[in-house]
């Protein structure tokens, strides 16, 4: 597609003017700029641009939605006509991070760690529930499961199981990785503690609740138990930090020459020890808290909670406080075997695919917003919902209200229905394979509603808008 140098003259202008522009860089879709006024952007004009497909802020970065391979030839022109230099990802990130409040750096800091991570949850998940239909009786055969039907298909279903659970049994080795990485530190040194703290020597947390005699050490006169952290998220992350921070200070004062003998072995000894006496059993105690405390709360009100997370989930997703939820999944997964929260989320996606599907009929007439729909729907459909949300019903905000009405009344349902998830799947449609057999009904009911709600209501909707 070519690209005329009037119509990205036309976006510069929009977003306040070369002047306005602190940094920009782009990725495979997105223009990403930080901006030194976000306020001066005239959005409306922004949108009304041909090449733009939505815009919208996040962590301190203005992004818009252009296209795959055509961003490219933006970003080149954007560039010749405002004489702003090629950045790098990691600096508009780091200018961005300079206009953050320290509630924001903390949620850009989660999702920084768990964001890399993800695919291999998502896989996992994935194929545990193919391992899920392979196991369970009643899906295709009354009183059999497929496996017990056709005996030869229970190896492979075996394979199936231990790849999908080795990213939940190691989690925090993928954790540790990915935590040294944002922390400045070596991921090699973070994944070696993450896989520390599930040893197989050490007592497995998933049996420690039910276990009488506890392994421990003597450490000095110090008894310390010899329990793991299967699945657990906040020991890995606070252990993580604190290896990145005694790495980092013994890097500055360590001749090269010995560094190699001598930073990862100390680095490794302290946290470790660390780990199991302080930070370990600590962190486990808070994590305990936060698992009963988001499970007492929806224990108590289950219909109240599963409205207000069936309909807040994608106002938190404009904030990007989305992402301290998945960790707080990964905890409930790892503590009481599946999570409640992760199926409202799925449901959300298809909510607001089925509000952008609806802007498809009521927007008929015009092509660009129609084609965006369908295209953004359908990535909602299959878990991707930004497309959706920024470019569609953000954008109309009536269809955005409509889709957090219909996830609300299906995070109700699915609540009452007691859906929980053993992992996390792909989100939208598919996110089926990821809900234990005897749940589908329940939770077909409630995608029903995430379909039919939000398109009926934007349709409605829709024509008191235009009366204004």
């Amino acid at each position: 597609m070519s690209v005329n140098r009037d119509s990205v003259r036309e976006i510069i202008e929009a977003i306040g003017g070369k002047e306005n522009i602190n940094t920009a860089t782009h990725c495979v879709t997105r223009l990403r700029l930080v901006l030194n006024d976000e306020g001066l952007v005239d959005k409306e004009r922004l949108e009304d641009v041909d090449l733009v497909r939505g815009s919208f802020s996040t962590n301190g970065q203005f992004q818009i939605v252009i296209g795959q391979g055509t961003v490219d030839k933006v970003y080149k022109i954007l560039a010749e006509e405002t004489g702003v230099q090629e950045a790098s990802k990691q600096d508009v990130k780091n200018a961005a991070a300079d206009k953050m409040n320290p509630l924001q750096r903390a949620v850009k800091t989660l999702a920084d760690i768990f964001i890399p991570i993800l695919p291999a949850i998502v896989t996992a998940g994935l194929l545990m529930g193919i391992n899920n239909i392979l196991t369970q009786q009643g899906i295709f055969m009354d009183d059999q499961s497929v496996v017990e039907a056709f005996p030869q298909w229970a190896d492979i279903a075996a394979i199936i199981n231990l790849i999908a659970n080795t990213a939940f049994v190691f989690l925090p080795g993928l954790i540790g990785w990915s935590a040294l990485t944002r922390f400045g530190g070596s991921p090699l040194f973070g994944m070696v503690l993450g896989l520390m703290l599930v040893h197989p020597d050490l007592l497995n947390a998933w049996g420690y609740g039910s276990t009488e005699d506890v392994p421990t050490w003597n450490l000095l006169g110090l008894t310390v138990e010899k329990v793991g952290y299967q699945g657990q998220v906040l020991p890995i992350l606070v252990a993580s930090w604190v290896l990145a921070k005694i790495e980092i200070w013994l890097r500055k004062r360590i001749p090269d020459a010995f560094q190699l003998l001598t930073v990862a072995p100390i680095s490794l000894l302290i946290t470790g020890f660390l780990a199991f006496t302080l930070i370990g059993p600590v962190t486990f105690t808070i994590g305990g808290w936060l698992v009963d405390g988001v499970t007492g709360i929806f224990d108590a009100v289950p219909a109240i909670g599963g409205l207000i997370y069936g309909g807040l989930y994608a106002p938190l997703v404009i904030t990007g406080m989305h992402h301290t939820f998945l960790a707080v999944d990964l905890q409930l997964i790892g503590s009481i075997g599946g999570t409640f929260l992760w199926p409202m989320v799925a449901l959300s996606n298809v909510a607001q695919g089925a509000a952008a599907f609806a802007m498809m009929l009521v927007e008929r007439n015009n092509e660009k917003v129609k084609g965006l729909a369908v295209s953004s729907g359908v990535s909602a459909w299959l878990g991707v919902t930004e497309p959706a949300m920024f470019g569609v019903n953000l954008r109309y905000r009536y269809p955005f209200v409509a889709a957090i009405i219909g996830s609300a009344i299906a995070g109700l349902i699915i609540t009452l229905g007691d859906v929980i998830a053993p992992s996390i799947g792909v989100g939208g449609i598919p996110a089926f394979f990821s809900i234990p057999s005897e749940q589908w009904l329940i939770f077909a009911i409630g995608m029903a509603v995430a379909l039919v709600v939000p398109f009926i209501l934007t349709l409605v909707l829709s024509k008191f808008s235009k009366k204004k």
